[in-house]
């Protein structure tokens, strides 16, 4: 994937615009610094090479060089700071669009994977600072096989498609996507549950999963207008905004 993005950045909507590194430890920690030192909102940092990416609760992002788009993005919302959580359906929303232009219907493991045909093809971390966020992605484009442990989990779009789309033009489709969802956030933000709801892969299944009070399982029976998701546990749903480690049970 070794490749000039500069056309890729042309065509980014406003006010969207593109710093490449060549190499980062973790593109949302470089983030979050440029962040802290008065980065506007928009600027995306993507890293040709990333070596200790990661996702939430720290897990491992395999992200080989040359295969995979390790990018994040600077958002300094005016919505209240109560709904930024938000960002991270708009953000998983924005990826599976961007990845069924190219051809691949697209699902949403809540609040943040995106899949197709029940392998990952994307991993996205957001995480909160004082009056920005950095929505970090991690998406598999060229890669044609995946380590042994996690191959039967992990796909790309080059292994469902057949296909090697310029990494430019997929990092330019999930940004155009970024620009339109981000906006939903208040009023509108039914729109994007709409829509996320439509490719949840785990509404209808038993699942089990991680809180700051302990393990649940329970069936999942959708989202809820927040953005929860609605868990079933005997005879209660209850609504969980944060969740790690979900895991389908049948």
């Amino acid at each position: 994937m070794s490749e000039d993005f500069s056309a890729a950045a042309a065509a980014f909507p406003a006010p969207f615009r593109l710093m490449v590194r060549e190499a980062s430890t973790s593109t949302n920690d470089d983030l979050r610094q440029l962040a802290e030192e008065g980065a506007k909102d928009g600027l995306v940092l993507l890293a040709l090479r990333q070596t200790a990416g990661r996702g939430r609760r720290g897990a491992v992002w395999f992200s080989p060089p040359g295969e995979s788009l390790a990018f994040s993005i600077l958002l300094r919302p005016a919505e209240p700071k109560a709904l930024w959580p938000r960002l991270a359906l708009c953000a998983g929303l924005a990826v599976a669009e961007a990845i069924e232009s190219f051809g691949p219907a697209a699902g949403i493991k809540w609040p943040n994977d995106v899949w197709i045909d029940g392998r990952k093809v994307a991993g996205i971390l957001v995480e909160a600072g004082s009056g920005h966020v950095v929505v970090g992605i991690g998406l598999n484009v060229g890669a044609r096989q995946f380590p042994a442990e996690i191959a039967d989990v992990a796909t790309s779009l080059r292994i469902e498609t057949g296909i090697d789309f310029p990494a430019g033009e997929v990092l330019c489709a999930v940004i155009r996507r970024m620009a339109v969802r981000r906006k939903h956030l208040d009023a509108s933000f039914g729109i994007t549950i709409d829509a996320v709801r439509s490719r949840c892969v785990l509404s209808g299944h038993e699942v089990s999963f991680l809180t700051a009070a302990g393990p649940r399982s329970g069936i999942v029976e959708g989202i809820a207008p927040g953005g929860e998701l609605l868990v079933r546990e005997g005879p209660d749903v209850r609504k969980f905004m944060q969740a790690d480690e979900i895991r389908i049970l049948a």
